[in-house]
């Protein structure tokens, strides 16, 4: 009895040890999750404008949306007429550009919204080349620049996030496994003992491969509660943030956290039992 009341303090610490790591990981992976939503909602507003020539009427306008919306790219659309784009480029002018220049030098136009796959400058250049085969179009454009930044720094940013993954799991694994490890350095004794009676080796293991799954998913649990609570909060603080959260993939990253503190905790426990039964009892000490 003493030497199991020796090991619960043992058993709580190591399901502390190893709900501290999986937190860890499941900070980054939320990291990782909220950086590809971001960059989808970047990529997502981008906006795509179809100029018109100046004698293009009002329903021939309304008949190239029409056929542009079902095309598989667009996202959506909405007109934005000559007065429309006067105004707008006034506001950022901050002068009336027709009372200026005596005209309207701009024109008609439909702005599109792209699927996150089609923001890139390659399917860019086919749609523009697609859309321009009408005669009723005038010019296709976008933020060129815009483009080719948001793809270089989000790529820089896939990498770095990407490393730092690999990095931190293979330290989560090989912390994992020496916490556990080192709670099943105290039953060293007790599964020498139950092997030296007679026990067979699946008798042996079987009870603290149980508890090595109960372990795994305690700790597993406590890290997602963890989670959940720095979502809560960072929420609170920014609630733009809750517009970024997939609640797929966070689902799939709790999930995963809880899975992967199950599989390396018995994974580990099973092998520290196995060497202990493979030692002599000397070697024990």
């Amino acid at each position: 009895m003493a030497t199991g009341k020796k090991a619960k303090p043992t058993y709580i610490n190591a399901i502390m040890g190893v709900a501290l790591v999986l937190f860890l990981l499941g900070v980054l992976g939320l990291l990782v999750i909220n950086g590809r939503a971001l960059s989808r909602a970047f990529k997502e507003d981008l906006e795509v404008n179809i100029d018109f020539h100046d004698n293009v009427s009002d329903e021939n306008v309304e008949k190239m949306r029409a056929v542009i919306d079902k095309q598989p790219f667009v996202r959506k659309s909405r007109i934005i007429t000559k007065e429309e784009a006067a105004a707008m480029e006034s506001q950022v002018e901050g002068s009336d550009i027709v009372e200026f220049l005596g005209f309207n030098p701009l024109f008609t136009s439909v702005s599109i919204k792209l699927h996150e796959g089609y923001v890139n400058n390659d399917s860019l250049q086919k749609i523009r080349k697609f859309i321009m085969q009408s005669n009723v179009v005038r010019d296709v454009n976008w933020p060129n620049l815009v483009v080719d930044q948001m793809h270089a720094n989000f790529r820089k940013i896939g990498i770095v996030l990407g490393s730092v993954s690999i990095l931190l799991l293979i330290v989560v694994i090989v912390l994992i496994d020496n916490t556990v490890r080192l709670a099943m350095f105290s039953n060293r004794f007790i599964i020498k003992t139950m092997q030296m009676v007679g026990a067979t080796r699946n008798f042996i293991t079987r009870p603290f491969d149980i508890r090595a799954f109960l372990n795994g998913l305690t700790s597993g649990v406590i890290a997602v509660i963890g989670l959940w609570l720095v979502m809560s909060f960072a929420k609170s603080q920014l609630p733009v943030l809750s517009l970024l959260n997939d609640p797929v993939l966070i689902s799939a990253l709790a999930a995963g956290m809880i899975v992967l503190g199950i599989i390396i905790s018995m994974i580990s426990t099973h092998r520290s039992v196995v060497k202990y039964l493979k030692m002599h009892v000397d070697d024990l000490y």
